[in-house]
C-alpha cells in the first residue's frame, strides 16, 4: 500500500499523511501538475474529482468538484502559494460554493506536499494545517482523513510503468 502513516495532531492543528512510491520525485510531482492525472486520484475512489480550472503556477488557482455515489457534488478550490520543483508544493485548500468559488468567510486550510528522493523512489508527505481546532474537528468528522488515504492510495496506478 502506498500510505505509510497518518497522524492527527490537535496541538499543532495538523494532519500528516506519509506515502511512498516506486517512482522519481519528478514523476510523483506530475500527478499534482497534470489536471487529468489529478482527476484520477484527488477524490476518494467513490468521489472522483473533476478539475474545471488548474493553474499550476505560483498564484494560480484551481477549481474542482467531486461526484459522490448519489450524485452530490462537493466543491473545493486551491491557490498555489509556492512551487519548489520537484521538492515541495504549498497551497491553500478551501471549500467552494455551488458556483465553484471560495465560500466567503470560510478560512482555507494550508496544504504542503514534500517530495523526498529515496534512491529512485519517492517519499511524499502531505501536511494539512487547520486554522483552529473547530475546523480540524469538522473536517475530520466529514471524513477528510479516510478520504485522503483513499485518494492517495490511487496514485500507484498512475505511476505504474506502461507496458511496451
Amino acid at each position: 500500500m502506498t500510505v505509510l502513516s497518518t497522524t492527527k495532531d490537535p496541538d499543532t492543528l495538523t494532519m500528516t499523511v506519509v506515502t511512498q512510491f516506486e517512482a522519481s520525485p519528478d514523476q510523483v510531482w506530475g500527478v499534482w501538475e497534470d489536471p487529468r492525472k489529478l482527476e484520477r486520484w484527488w477524490g476518494p475512489p467513490t468521489y472522483p474529482a473533476t478539475f474545471t480550472r488548474h493553474d499550476f503556477v505560483v498564484g494560480g488557482q484551481s477549481r474542482y468538484h467531486m461526484t459522490g455515489p448519489a450524485g452530490e457534488t462537493p466543491r473545493g478550490w486551491w491557490r498555489i502559494d509556492s512551487l519548489d520543483y520537484p521538492h515541495a508544493i504549498q497551497f491553500a485548500n478551501g471549500l467552494a460554493g455551488d458556483d465553484g468559488e471560495p465560500v466567503p468567510g470560510v478560512e482555507p486550510m494550508a496544504g504542503e506536499v514534500i517530495f523526498a528522493d529515496l534512491d529512485g523512489g519517492t517519499q511524499m508527505t502531505v501536511v494539512t494545517r487547520f486554522t483552529d481546532l473547530e475546523q480540524m474537528e469538522k473536517m475530520l468528522a466529514m471524513g477528510m482523513q479516510e478520504g485522503m488515504v483513499g485518494a492517495l492510495s490511487q496514485i500507484d496506478a498512475l505511476l505504474a510503468p506502461v507496458a511496451a
